[in-house]
């Protein structure tokens, strides 16, 4: 495996998990605290979706973070945004200056028409997982659905439009040691997938791992830049502020 010096950086984690290729993973992150998503190998691809621990029923709601930041990508100084109009989390750090906010995941026909078929019982751990089943198998672990599967994040991923406005997928965009910080503004419920991207042009399946590092995040400035990148951002700041309030949390989330 090869694996960039960038991630000796991570020193005071106080958790870490290695997901391999079409895994899928879930932890609650605790507001305060920073998770680092580290692809090893480069060209990786980390689907994700957010819940409140304390109300499943609010989730990641990607029309309000797109439209409330006015932007198309989602990179350092955005936050991701709650359907209640709070923040689940503000990316802090991102090496490959562009999270993917709109390519969604693969379903089993999406991969069976482009890589083929393998299943768990003929191959065990080389079959061929897709990003849908693989987040609704792990969603299912708090009693979610088909129903609670909502946009999704891709870390490590591009999608870019041309000029035609048609969207296209850039390989390579991201490097092997290239991370990407998330610091939790409330405790969130994290679920990840680490299928290929629907549209990676791969003609093998890519089967490629990161790596999850949990520590704790520096207090929030006054200067912060996620919390000063656009009035919906001081909005979403003080709308948590008021939410930890009412659940006797103690911890600092705005400016």
């Amino acid at each position: 495996m090869q694996q960039n010096q960038k991630h000796s950086r991570i020193k005071d984690a106080i958790y870490e998990e290695h997901i391999p290729g079409a895994s899928h993973w879930s932890l609650v992150v605790p507001a305060g605290h920073l998770l680092t998503v580290t692809d090893l190998e480069g060209g990786a691809n980390a689907s994700m979706l957010f819940y409140n621990p304390n109300n499943l029923l609010e989730r990641y709601n990607a029309p309000d973070t797109l439209k409330g930041q006015h932007t198309f990508k989602l990179t350092q100084g955005h936050c991701l945004y709650s359907d209640m109009g709070r923040i689940f989390c503000s990316i802090v750090s991102d090496d490959t200056g562009w999270v993917d906010s709109v390519g969604g995941v693969a379903n089993k026909q999406k991969v069976l028409d482009k890589w083929g078929a393998r299943d768990y019982q003929g191959d065990h751990n080389n079959w061929l997982q897709n990003g849908y089943d693989s987040l609704l198998v792990e969603v299912a672990k708090y009693g979610l659905g088909k129903r609670d599967l909502a946009a999704n994040i891709n870390i490590f991923s591009k999608v870019a439009s041309d000029d035609q406005g048609d969207l296209n997928f850039v390989e390579q965009h991201s490097k092997a040691g290239d991370s990407v910080g998330l610091r939790f503004e409330m405790d969130t419920l994290v679920i990840i997938s680490t299928c290929p991207h629907p549209m990676n042009p791969s003609s093998e399946y890519p089967n490629l791992p990161v790596l999850l590092s949990v520590s704790k995040a520096a207090p929030v400035a006054d200067d912060d830049l996620c919390a000063n990148l656009c009035g919906e951002n001081t909005r979403g700041f003080e709308n948590n502020r008021r939410y930890q309030c009412q659940h006797g949390h103690t911890h600092t989330v705005g400016v």
